[in-house]
């Protein structure tokens, strides 16, 4: 019984999530073509290609599912749902709200502007805020499909663990007069949500599949072309000299890289596999992402707009500071996940 188990979630692991009858598939196709992905160039199309078709049917699926989930927690029925707890538990349940919710920092902004408006406690809507662009079932699923579900697992635990323990800080320090004023003197406004049958549940999460693959569908071309390249092109001398054992540094640096960026979790992975697999080692690869996705530049600049320079310093320093600690605990016990 136990053996047929292994084999059943190795099956899921290897056919269902990370997909290998499609890479041999494609790389058929491609060698009926003529091209031979051996080589650098046959190499990288293999990877774009594979990855491209891979995370878009993943990412459609996901959505779908996610967003139909969602559609059973509109922003009205979360805020009652936090507001029902107190203390540390707030904290817990708005970080697994989050993992329900919009897949990028940018569009949790709006959500977190109406949570605090509505008057729940602050530091219960950033633990939402960390949580949201970070941790969602979503990549849950990629990163499984990617690294392996200890990975993907204990990922997903520590993204939570962020959430928690940042919001509480955030609390426990009484920052409510550094968010801007028009946050806090907005009038909440409680509409109960409609009675949606399961053919418009079915809608809603059709039109949120397009609606969202539309808005990162250049975010995985662009990243997985990144992938292609680092992955067929880049020796693997440079990426371990970088970011590999040797550097103490490297954590640091690949968390100082990705703050500036925009994307979302479907953008970073291919960027992340590619890394990896040149010599990356696993936490630092694992702190590019979460800064990428919960620290980019144009998220900042908007939650500037709620909130004032040194909350948003605090926020940014706790984000960075546990994303480096992470890192370097993943690199420390990598031999536990790889």
């Amino acid at each position: 019984m136990k053996e047929l188990l292994l084999k059943g979630l190795t099956f899921f692991q290897d056919q269902i999530l990370k997909m290998n009858y499609l890479n041999l598939l494609i790389d058929k196709l491609l060698t009926a073509l003529g091209l031979d992905t051996s080589t650098r160039w046959g190499g990288s199309l293999l990877f774009f290609f594979y990855d491209v078709i891979k995370i878009t049917i993943l990412l459609c699926f996901l959505i779908f599912v996610i967003s139909y989930i969602q559609s059973y927690f509109p922003p009205e029925r979360s805020k009652k749902i936090m507001g029902r707890f107190k203390g540390i538990w707030a904290n817990c349940i708005a970080a697994l709200l989050g993992t329900v919710t919009p897949f990028c920092s940018c569009s949790s902004i709006p959500l977190f502007m109406g949570f605090t408006s509505a008057g729940l406690p602050l530091g219960v809507t950033f633990s939402f805020l960390i949580s949201s662009p970070m941790v969602d079932l979503g990549s849950l699923v990629l990163l499984m499909s990617i690294f392996g579900a200890k990975v993907a697992i204990v990922y997903v635990i520590v993204g939570l663990i962020i959430a928690v323990v940042g919001g509480s800080l955030i609390e426990h320090l009484h920052m409510e007069k550094y968010v801007e004023s028009f946050i806090l003197e907005a009038k909440a406004v409680d509409i109960a949500s409609p009675n949606l049958t399961k053919k418009d549940r079915v809608v809603y999460a059709k039109s949120q599949m397009v609606s969202t693959f539309k808005k990162v569908f250049w975010y995985i071309i662009i990243g997985v072309g990144l992938g292609a390249v680092i992955h067929n092109w880049i020796p693997q001398s440079f990426v371990e000299a970088i970011l590999g054992s040797d550097n103490p540094l490297g954590v640091v640096l690949a968390t100082l890289v990705g703050i500036p960026m925009y994307a979302d979790i479907f953008g970073t992975i291919p960027i992340a596999e590619a890394l990896l697999a040149k010599g990356a080692m696993l936490g630092t690869v694992l702190s590019f992402m979460m800064a990428v996705t919960t620290l980019s530049l144009p998220s900042m600049i908007m939650l500037r707009k709620a909130i004032k320079p040194k909350l948003l310093a605090l926020f940014i320093a706790i984000c960075t500071i546990s994303i480096i600690l992470i890192g370097y605990l993943f690199n420390l016990f990598q031999f536990l996940f790889i």
